[in-house]
């Protein structure tokens, strides 16, 4: 039994009235109520939602019944009259309560953040592994709020609730829901022992791996087209990647690694969606680098910074090798590239900058690289040579002798798995 959660490209144009609660505890979290709302704007404009007006709310605690106060819900019926809407955005999550008490008040249909998010990555997902992993975190947060959605069950087709359900429906929709999320689970195992195959594989081989990770929209797949010249799909909106995607860079020398783009971070990211996602998001942890890629030019950027070092926190990926690089270098302006950290580590960019993409790579081989070593190999161990450019960049050969001196730029990673092979042929001068 699949399930879509709300399609924004039908032929009935959504048009929303977007509304934010800014509470006391959201106050103390740090968050700024207004980026965030800004954000839900741009959420919106990617699901193809036409943004008529936006409605804000100071209160200590959200209202148990409406979210918002009850005036509040007054000006927003008023509003969605007089401007002709047909949908609310709620930037917070709603309960099931909620949203079927705000329809009734305002024969709207009621739309939160978490929703609004999962219908982006429902419109993305294009692998079985992709739809897999967004329909269990659709149905997970369906399910617990399934009472609460009256108008919402019956726009979400395929099956359950297209009729208006009543309580006795509802009973049997849940346990098809949960019959669905448990073969949606042993799907999603069987995917996950598939990748962690891919994964040994490719520890066996001693492949190097880059990871781009970095906030939604901060432009990483134009990075891995332009590196890599991957035919990726690139455009200038939230989450346009969503399955993860690996080519291979060869980097100065001739060495190669395989640079994986992955899907982007951003904050409030549905936990579900989190959990659905972690099979792929863990490839992260599987990196040798990780690239954080920052649109330096976004007025959040320090926020989404946190955001992304929250969510590799999360991950167990934290302690990883990292490179941040500030994108969008071509369209900042001056200030706020003067305002950026600099130094080891960080990198002012432009993904369509050749010269910017030469340093890049430059910079990769150098932190994968170790110390430069020389090794004598005595003539009739010729089996040694096959190993020593695995273990790293040949940069010269000699000979003494009987002997070959090799002088090698190592690979860290690889050194650390094959070294002990080249541990007696170290030349001591």
């Amino acid at each position: 039994m699949a399930i879509a959660t709300h399609n924004t490209t039908t032929e009935v144009q959504d048009r929303a009235i977007l509304v934010s609660l800014v509470t006391d505890k959201i106050k103390r979290t740090g968050v700024d109520p207004e980026l965030s709302l800004q954000e839900l704007v741009q959420l919106a404009e990617t699901a193809g939602v036409e943004v008529l007006d936006v409605l804000r709310q100071n209160k200590e605690t959200p209202d148990p019944r409406w979210f918002i106060g009850k005036g509040k819900v007054e000006e927003l019926r008023m509003a969605a009259d007089g401007l002709g809407a047909n949908t609310a955005i709620f930037d917070q999550e709603l309960s099931g309560a909620q949203v079927r008490n705000l329809e009734e008040a305002l024969d709207l249909k009621i739309i939160d953040r978490t929703q609004l998010i999962l219908d982006i990555f429902a419109g993305r997902a294009k692998t079985r592994e992709g739809i897999i992993q967004v329909e269990l975190a659709q149905l997970s947060y369906l399910l617990p709020r399934l009472s609460g959605h009256g108008k919402n069950l019956s726009r979400l087709g395929g099956g359950i609730g297209t009729r208006g359900p009543g309580e006795s429906k509802l009973e049997t929709d849940r346990r098809h829901i949960r019959d669905r999320i448990t073969e949606l689970k042993r799907q999603l195992d069987e995917v996950v022992k598939t990748r962690e195959l891919h994964r040994e594989r490719r520890r066996k081989s001693g492949a190097v791996q880059v990871a781009l990770v970095g906030y939604t929209n901060a432009g990483k797949s134009t990075l891995l087209k332009q590196l890599t010249d991957a035919d990726v799909y690139i455009e200038n909106q939230l989450f346009a990647t969503l399955d993860p995607t690996s080519r291979v860079l060869q980097l100065p020398g001739g060495k190669e690694v395989v640079l994986t783009d992955t899907v982007g971070f951003i904050q409030n990211l549905p936990h579900d969606l989190v959990a659905s996602f972690r099979a792929t998001l863990e490839e992260v942890n599987e990196a040798n680098l990780v690239l954080h890629v920052v649109d330096a030019s976004s007025p959040m950027r320090e926020e989404q910074m946190d955001v992304v070092q929250s969510i590799l926190q999360d991950l167990g990926a934290a302690g990883k090798p990292q490179i941040v690089l500030f994108n969008k270098s071509d369209i900042c302006e001056p200030g706020q590239l003067e305002m950026l950290p600099s130094g080891d580590g960080y990198l002012k960019i432009s993904a369509f900058n050749s010269e910017d993409l030469a340093h890049i790579t430059q910079v990769i081989a150098d932190e994968l690289a170790g110390d430069t070593v020389t090794f004598r190999i005595p003539g009739e161990r010729g089996d040694l040579t096959s190993v020593l450019y695995r273990v790293g960049e040949v940069l010269e050969q000699g000979f003494d002798e009987n002997d070959i001196l090799y002088t090698v730029r190592l690979n860290k990673k690889d050194y650390a798995k094959w070294g002990y092979l080249l541990a007696d042929f170290v030349d001591p001068q």
